[in-house]
């Protein structure tokens, strides 16, 4: 289930190249995509994220009450603190991912993608029952993405004081958390300011103060975090995407889909793992989420699927994707690019890739010894 189609004017509207898929609602660039790039790498722009959506949940209960329903612990953590947080099915597959900011004692805000939280006020709707919450979607508010908090990005603009500010330690592993591989080689990590929408949409924004979402996506990607709206399936569980790092509490106690959780983490291997691959720039065709990967060249069996793509200024064409736990770490790989003519018939073409794995296999140490009969 989704909201209702909201209607987002983008920043420096005159100037955007709008987005495609979940992000059709904001810029993807504004004509110069790499040098905006730059620009956010050096702290000097920020993203329109209009796009994402936000839900407040405010009440005597409102953070007890979240702690018991996600897969986070809010309770006991400060005003302002960040975090990640997820809900996850009875088999532990991930239904929801949202990003938490504690607004005050009584009020958390999430920040979820586009699309996102009808189907997440559903569900706490549904788990409401006698708890003091109340859910209230938040369309007054707005996002802006940077590596710093935007005051201190645009300090010339005059922006208004943020209603918050989240920001986590990336790729640092959150309390209670684990990670399932190593750290990406050159972190940036990413903060979302929040403000009053009409306050920031009144300013006079110029084409030096913005990069557009394909950057923002570049730098994710990078960063080797998942995103809901890209990297998550129906199949997918947390220790597949790197999410027990910062989104998961694996010691908070009793939780939805906690037994797969510690199933897995303690005696098992995911099915699959996330990659970011480096593809073949040498014949300029850019990949798109969706396309087949094969094992070695184009004859290969198929192992898996390309979920975000994007160019990155340092690193060239870059891409996320989910493949089988089977994939051997060092294995080529061959990825299925759309290639349109100008009749618009698409026909598809294959560009090598190679691996830099972000999920690795877990050691769990020898098994105890059992009792015998």
């Amino acid at each position: 289930m989704s909201d209702p189609v909201r209607v987002i004017r983008p920043l420096l509207s005159t100037r955007a190249v709008l987005g495609e898929g979940p992000d059709a609602g904001v810029p993807a660039h504004y004509g110069a995509p790499l040098r905006e790039q730059r620009h956010l790498l050096d702290g000097t722009a920020v993203v329109d994220l209009g796009h994402f959506e936000l839900l407040e949940v405010r009440g005597a209960d409102a953070r007890s009450w979240m702690t018991t329903v996600t897969t986070q612990v809010l309770t006991g953590t400060p005003v302002g603190s960040s975090s990640s947080l997820a809900v996850l099915s009875p088999q532990g597959r991930v239904e929801h991912l949202a990003s938490a900011v504690v607004l005050e004692e009584d009020a958390v805000l999430l920040v979820l993608d586009p699309g996102a939280r009808a189907g997440l006020r559903h569900y706490l709707e549904m788990m409401r029952f006698a708890a003091r919450v109340e859910l209230t979607d938040r369309d007054d508010l707005r996002i802006l993405g940077a590596l710093s908090p935007a005051p201190e990005v645009l300090p010339q603009l005059g922006l208004p004081d943020p209603v918050a500010v989240w920001s986590e330690p990336w790729p640092q592993i959150a309390p209670g958390g684990v990670a399932y591989g190593p750290d990406p080689e050159d972190p940036v990590g990413a903060v979302l300011t929040v403000f009053e929408a009409a306050a920031i949409e009144q300013l006079p924004w110029q084409s030096a103060h913005l990069a557009g979402m394909s950057s923002w996506e570049a730098l994710r990607i990078a960063d080797h975090r998942a995103r809901g709206a890209r990297e998550v399936d129906e199949r997918s569980i947390p220790h597949e995407l790197d999410l027990l790092r910062t989104t998961v509490h694996t010691t908070k106690g009793c939780y939805r889909g906690q037994e797969t959780v510690a199933k897995v983490l303690n005696l098992g291997q995911p099915p699959r793992r996330l990659v970011m691959l480096h593809l073949d720039g040498s014949q300029d065709l850019p990949a798109a989420p969706g396309g087949e990967i094969r094992l070695g060249d184009s004859e290969g069996k198929v192992v898996g699927t390309v979920t975000s793509t994007a160019l990155h200024a340092d690193l060239g064409p870059i891409a996320l994707a989910v493949v089988r736990r089977a994939v051997p770490l060092d294995a080529g790989l061959s990825v299925q690019v759309p290639l349109g003519d100008a009749d618009g018939e698409i026909s598809w073409v294959w560009i090598d890739a190679s691996q830099e794995p972000i999920v690795l296999p877990r050691e769990h140490g020898g098994r105890p010894a059992t009792a015998k009969l």
